[in-house]
C-alpha cells in the first residue's frame, strides 16, 4: 500500500500514522480535518438549537427562525417530550460531545496519538451518538410528525464521524473483521454514509410525499 511522507494513505486519505511507540496510532491528516468539520458542524447545530430552546423558555410564543411550515417545523421539535429525553435539553449534550470531537480532530493535526483504548472508547461515543440520533430520527419522522433542519445537519455529521472512526479503527486492527471485508471496507469507505444519509433522505421525501409534491 503507497503512503506519502505526512503518513497519509493515498488510496483513501484517510490512513493514520504508522504504530512507531507501541500501540499508539495518530491520524493523518484527511481522517482529522473530518473529525473537525464534522465536530464543528454538529457544535454549530447544537448550539443554535440549544439558544432558541432558551428563547422558547422565556417566550412560549417565540417562533425559530427554521420553523418554514407545517413539517420543517424547529418549534415543534423543541416542545416535544423526545427533545430533552435525558431531563435537559438534548442539544446541551451535543455542545460537550461535538466539542471534545474537535479537540481530538485540532490533536491529531497538531501529531497526537493515541492507543487502542482510546479509539475504541472514541468509537462507543460515536456508538451512542449514531444511535441516539437513529432514535431521534424515528421520533421525529412518525411520533413528532417534524423536522428541524438543524437537527438533520447534526444527524448527518453524527453518521459521517461514526463510518470513518469505524474505518479508521478497522485500518488500524482495533476492530478485526475479516481480511476480506477489511479491504472492501477500506477501498470503498464512502459507501456506508452515502447510503445511510441517502436512505434517510428517502425516508423523509416519502414520509410528506403528498405536502412536498403540493
Amino acid at each position: 500500500m503507497t503512503r506519502v511522507a505526512g503518513g497519509d494513505d493515498v488510496r483513501s486519505g484517510l490512513a493514520g500514522a504508522s504504530r512507531e511507540a507501541g500501540d499508539a496510532v495518530g491520524g493523518g491528516r484527511a481522517f482529522a480535518w473530518l473529525l473537525v468539520v464534522t465536530g464543528a458542524a454538529g457544535l454549530l447545530a447544537s448550539w443554535i438549537i440549544t439558544l432558541d430552546k432558551l428563547k422558547l423558555l422565556a417566550d412560549p410564543d417565540f417562533v425559530p427562525g427554521c420553523s418554514l411550515n407545517p413539517v420543517v417545523s424547529c418549534g415543534n421539535i423543541m416542545k416535544s417530550e423526545q427533545a430533552s429525553a435525558f431531563g435537559f435539553p438534548n442539544p446541551m449534550l451535543g455542545l460537550v460531545t461535538y466539542a471534545m470531537v474537535i479537540a481530538i480532530g485540532t490533536g491529531l493535526l497538531a501529531g497526537a496519538r493515541h492507543r487502542r483504548w482510546f479509539w475504541l472508547g472514541l468509537n462507543a461515543g460515536t456508538v451512542f451518538g449514531v444511535g441516539f440520533c437513529t432514535w431521534l430520527q424515528y421520533q421525529s419522522l412518525y411520533h413528532i410528525n417534524s423536522l428541524c433542519l438543524w437537527c438533520c445537519l447534526a444527524w448527518v455529521a453524527t453518521i459521517v464521524m461514526f463510518c470513518y472512526v469505524t474505518t479508521h479503527n478497522i485500518r488500524h486492527g482495533f476492530i478485526p473483521v475479516p481480511e476480506g471485508l477489511r479491504n472492501g471496507l477500506l477501498e470503498f469507505h464512502w459507501v456506508a454514509p452515502v447510503v445511510w444519509v441517502g436512505a434517510i433522505g428517502m425516508l423523509i421525501l416519502t414520509r410528506w410525499w403528498d405536502f412536498w409534491i403540493s
